[in-house]
């Protein structure tokens, strides 16, 4: 009987390094999909409340140009 997992190895290693990655990373998630797609699930509500928020005008917000000279001030 072949060793599928084997095989999938040796196809995995002519990939190039970036495709190789990606592979890495998508097994992984595989491993915590569960997690995951409960980290996601909570990011959209989250990004879904301060969207929101913003459209009501609760939140303060700042200039971009501001925000990154802040930024430069800190940690030139």
């Amino acid at each position: 009987m072949p060793d599928l997992v084997a095989e999938l190895a040796e196809q995995a290693r002519t990939l190039a390094p970036g495709e190789r990655s990606r592979l890495v990373d998508l097994l992984l998630e595989s491993l915590h999909e569960s997690p995951l797609a409960e980290i996601e699930a909570a990011w959209a509500t989250e990004i879904e409340r301060r969207v929101a928020a913003y459209g009501r005008g609760e939140v303060e917000t700042f200039a971009a140009e501001d925000v990154f000279a802040e930024a430069r001030r800190i940690a030139p």
